[in-house]
C-alpha cells in the first residue's frame, strides 16, 4: 500500500503536515522565537501581513493580518495556533469527505490571483486546511514573495520534525473529539498508558502511519473553574531522535527550558520556558514508526 492510498483507516490519504499557522499580534517577536528554534524567514505574503518561516520540511506561517486578528472569538494579546494544514492525496476529495462526515466548512478569503485552499473548522477558532501533497506547484509560490534565493534552509538538527499538537478541550468531551478526529482524518486513540515526552496528561491520538499526534487535555483541578480555559490548539511539539542533544543545541541559541520539580529535560522530552507571549513548545523523543516515509 502506498501513502497516497485512501482507505477506511486513512480516509484522506494523509502524508503529514504542510504547515502550522500562528495568529500573532506581535509577529516580529514570534518570528525571533522561531529563528532561535532554527527556522528562517523565507517569504512574505504579497498582500497581507503574513510571513513564512522554514527549516527542512517544516513550514511555519505567522499571520498578523488585521482581519484575521479581529475575527478571533477569544480576544487576548497572546499568540495562538490558528491552523494546521494537512498533506492529503486529493484536497477536493478530502474536503468533501469531511463535509459528508459533518465538518463545518471554513470560507476561504482568497483575493484575485491568490490560491484557494479548502478548510474545515477545527477546535475553537482554528482551521484544518487540506493541501494536495503532490501539487506540481508549491502553494507558497502563488501567494508569497521570497526574501532570497535560498528557499529551503536545512533543518538545524538532524531528524527534527513536527511531532504533534496539544488540544485543550471542554470537560467530558474527550469521547466526542476522538470520534471527530477518527471520522474526519482516521486518527485513533492509543492505549491510556501510552505516553510521549514529559507531560503525560490527556489522551493521545495517532494519525494514519504515525506521522502526527494529537494530545487531548480536559481541564483538571482549578482549571475546571478557570474562565480563561477554552477549546484551542494549545502547544506544538517537535520530534527528535536525541532530546538531550537537541536541548543543548537550542540552549546555545538562547532557548530556555523548564527545569523544576514539575518539569525538567530528560531523555524523553523537554518543555521550553520564557518565550513570546505565553507560547511554549515541547521537544519529544520520536517513537519508532516502521511505516514512516
Amino acid at each position: 500500500m502506498t501513502y497516497d492510498a485512501v482507505t477506511e483507516q486513512d480516509p484522506l490519504g494523509m502524508r503529514g503536515i504542510e504547515f502550522i499557522e500562528y495568529l500573532s499580534p506581535h509577529p516580529d517577536d514570534l518570528g525571533a522565537v522561531f529563528t532561535r528554534l532554527g527556522f528562517r524567514l523565507v517569504a512574505r505574503h504579497r498582500s497581507r501581513a503574513v510571513s513564512l518561516y522554514r527549516q527542512g520540511d517544516m513550514n511555519i506561517i505567522i499571520n498578523a493580518d488585521d482581519i484575521a486578528l479581529s475575527s478571533r472569538t477569544v480576544q487576548d494579546e497572546g499568540d495562538q495556533i490558528s491552523a494546521i494544514a494537512i498533506r492529503v492525496a486529493n484536497a477536493n476529495q478530502a474536503y468533501h469527505h469531511c463535509i459528508q462526515q459533518g465538518a463545518w466548512a471554513v470560507p476561504t478569503r482568497a483575493d484575485v490571483m491568490e490560491l484557494k485552499i479548502p478548510g474545515i473548522r477545527g477546535p475553537g477558532d482554528s482551521t484544518l486546511y487540506l493541501v494536495d501533497h503532490q501539487h506540481k506547484v508549491s502553494i507558497y509560490d502563488v501567494d508569497f514573495e521570497y526574501v532570497s534565493d535560498d528557499h529551503n534552509p536545512p533543518a538545524l538538527i538532524g531528524g527534527l520534525k513536527f511531532f504533534g499538537v496539544v488540544q485543550y478541550i471542554n470537560p467530558e468531551s474527550t469521547a466526542e473529539w476522538i470520534r471527530f478526529h477518527a471520522r474526519m482524518m482516521g486518527f485513533r486513540a492509543l492505549p491510556p498508558q501510552t505516553r510521549f515526552g514529559i507531560l503525560p496528561q490527556g489522551t493521545i491520538l495517532q494519525s494514519p502511519h504515525g506521522h502526527f499526534y494529537l494530545q487531548l487535555i480536559e481541564p483538571v483541578g482549578d482549571a475546571l473553574f478557570d474562565a480563561e480555559w477554552y477549546e484551542q490548539l494549545a502547544r506544538l511539539a517537535f520530534g527528535t531522535p536525541d532530546v538531550p542533544a537537541t536541548v543543548r543545541i537550542l540552549r546555545e541559541r538562547g532557548v530556555s527550558f523548564e527545569d523544576n520539580e514539575f518539569a525538567h529535560p530528560d531523555t524523553q522530552g523537554a518543555v521550553t520556558a520564557g518565550l513570546s507571549f505565553g507560547i511554549n513548545f515541547e521537544i519529544v523523543r520520536c517513537p519508532a514508526t516502521p511505516e514512516s516515509p
